[in-house]
């Protein structure tokens, strides 16, 4: 599942444990590419080992800009509410899924 984050709920939902946000954009083309990676790949991690989530850039434009997001797709991995790495640009999936594997298979602090 992929939840959808705006300025109401974006801190709790990114607040607890490792989230994957989508910060993108209805008119890229490249994060239309990316949200059906995003697809494929959620249900792999749905037992809580990440969260996916999207953000719409347009529509969420405070959280864009705190966030330093100049080009979409861009995708921040947060951990416990914090950013800890920024990806910019389009993943495939393999690469995606080898990416977040290697995020949960990392010792916690």
């Amino acid at each position: 599942m992929i939840t959808n984050l705006t300025q109401d709920n974006f801190q709790t939902e990114i607040s607890n444990g490792l989230t994957l946000v989508d910060f993108w954009g209805e008119w890229c083309s490249g994060c239309q590419r990316l949200s059906a990676v995003l697809t494929s790949v959620a249900p792999l991690f749905s037992d809580n080992q990440i969260k996916m989530a999207k953000l719409n850039v347009n529509q969420n434009k405070q959280i864009a800009e705190a966030y330093q997001i100049m080009s979409i797709p861009t995708m921040v991995l947060f951990k416990n509410g914090e950013p800890i790495e920024k990806i910019t640009g389009y993943l495939p999936r393999e690469v995606l899924i080898d990416y977040l594997n290697n995020r949960t298979s990392q010792p916690s602090d």
